[in-house]
């Protein structure tokens, strides 16, 4: 039993995954830690689906008028979720820079793949993509922050190795699974349109996990999302 490998392909999905990986978590996590708020983080990353609506026709993609209905929608249900959570406080300019790098990268890599190498094994296509990403990022994390190989400065405890296991399973793994599935069976927006959905699952699980409160804004916002995702991926009958 052996997985196959993309072949001549393994150029194109090392490239989508730097844009993927190293641009678009990359530019997310180093925003977040000089201080962008994650409501106005979620916002800018949100932007996605709109502009991979306006690249669609660069890979042969026509975006329906319903569907641009349902993607504005979808912006503003996001921009509701975030808006009580926003603190624009003290931002600098930097953070800004690095989330729209990162929303720049996300929205390139996802049309990158979708033409040049839709379909591949999900076991070598990840490998290929986080052994560029791990090749891209691993010296800054020397150079820039005092990454220590031995792992002897980390604080090991039940709340880092929980996130730690979070992260790797259920979102490097499993959500990247998933995407590239989708990526492979659906049109670009259609599968950019479910993002929308991040904020209000996020409050969702805040709300479960955290106590935090759920005002009359942000379940709004939540109905506006899941009503735009629905316009976007929902077939027209003819």
């Amino acid at each position: 039993w052996r997985a196959p490998w993309p072949g001549g392909r393994i150029l194109h999905v090392a490239v989508a995954g730097l844009l993927l990986q190293a641009g678009y978590l990359g530019g997310v996590w180093s925003a977040i830690k000089i201080g962008m708020p994650a409501g106005l983080s979620a916002l800018i990353v949100g932007m996605q689906p709109i502009l991979t609506a306006v690249a669609a026709p660069l890979i042969g993609e026509r975006v329906r008028p319903r569907q641009w209905l349902g993607l504005a929608l979808g912006l503003a249900g996001v921009a509701l979720v975030v808006y009580a959570k926003l603190d624009l406080a003290h931002l600098s300019a930097l953070p800004i820079v690095y989330c729209v790098l990162a929303l720049l990268s996300i929205t390139a890599g996802t049309m990158y793949q979708k033409r040049y190498c839709p379909q591949f094994d999900l076991r070598t296509g990840t490998v290929i993509q986080f052994g560029a990403t791990v090749a891209a990022l691993l010296p800054l994390a020397l150079l820039f922050e005092g990454f220590d190989l031995s792992l002897s400065t980390v604080e090991w405890n039940v709340h880092f190795v929980g996130a730690l296991l979070w992260s790797v399973f259920a979102l490097s793994i499993g959500a990247i699974f998933l995407l590239f599935r989708l990526i492979s069976r659906s049109a670009a927006t259609e599968v950019t349109s479910l993002l929308y959905l991040t904020p209000p699952t996020t409050a969702i699980m805040a709300w479960l996990l955290f106590g935090e409160a759920l005002g009359p804004l942000g379940l709004a916002g939540m109905a506006v999302a899941v009503a735009g995702v629905a316009f976007v991926v929902n077939k027209e009958k003819r």
